[in-house]
């Protein structure tokens, strides 16, 4: 056998490898973050969630993981106290020989239209501690760890570059990660560290499911060019792309995955 008919018998490696790679990922337990985590130890990731109160949620996902080959394990806290998300990190330091990938996609969206001039003192604190001051908590745990050559993606939203009329402390808040991930982009970089935002538009998603009767629906569907509300799996794609070598060059960026919603309307 030759050394080229050597070469070509070898099997092909994944694309997106990450196999020997450590992952957190926040919001695990449903929705996007539950789409990432499973894409992420399908690449051949060890994966550890966070989560807030969901246990049975989380325990699946973790479940699923395993199942692919992963190991895998969550964690519940209130990441809007500094105090939990250093724990979600002080676990990864327990289960994981280094952390590779930080994925931030926890978050709240108060379903109802308030206008600002009716937003209560306690919603607008509420989403920014929940969107904001825990992002930064995470952040600076993950930054604090991560190997060189790591990689952190935030999910941001549509609605921080277009704005979000009656969800005026949503937008502001995910506005402000996309901020935070230029800033802190350049203070990882000497380190090999890539930090990116991921912006969805709308997703088919339990936070959203409110919005997405039938009638809410299909007047968000006519803004959307490709014709389709987004799944959970057509967000964690992208994710994958940013936490992989294929993406070893893009930093600073903000990636938008909407259909092409922002064009539309």
């Amino acid at each position: 056998m030759t050394a080229r008919s050597k070469r070509t018998a070898e099997p092909a490696r994944p694309l997106a490898d990450l196999r020997g790679k450590n992952a957190i990922v926040t919001g695990g337990s449903r929705g996007i973050g539950r789409a990432t985590a499973l894409l992420l130890a399908r690449a051949g990731a060890s994966v550890g969630i966070g989560y807030r109160v969901r246990r049975a949620d989380a325990d699946a996902v973790v479940a699923e993981c395993r199942a692919l080959g992963a190991h895998a394990w969550a964690e519940a806290g209130d990441l809007s106290r500094a105090e939990d998300a250093e724990a979600l990190f002080a676990r990864g330091d327990q289960e994981f020989e280094g952390l590779d990938i930080f994925v931030g996609n926890h978050g709240v969206w108060p379903p109802q239209d308030v206008p600002l001039v009716d937003m209560s003192d306690a919603q607008w604190h509420e989403t920014l501690a929940a969107n904001l001051h825990a992002v930064f908590y995470v952040c600076r745990a993950a930054a604090r760890r991560l190997r060189p050559d790591g990689r952190i993606v935030l999910v941001s939203s549509t609605a921080a570059q277009r704005g979000e009329p009656y969800h005026a402390d949503y937008a502001a808040t995910k506005g402000a990660l996309i901020s935070m991930g230029k800033g802190l982009c350049v203070e990882l970089g000497g380190r090999g560290v890539t930090v990116n935002v991921v912006a969805p538009g709308w997703v088919d998603t339990e936070m959203a499911a409110a919005a997405l009767d039938d009638e809410g629906r299909e007047r968000i569907v006519r803004g959307i060019p490709i014709g389709r509300v987004a799944t959970a799996e057509d967000i964690a794609g992208p994710i994958l792309f940013l936490c992989s070598n294929l993406a070893r060059h893009v930093t600073g960026e903000v990636l938008n995955v909407n259909g092409g919603s922002v064009l539309a309307g």
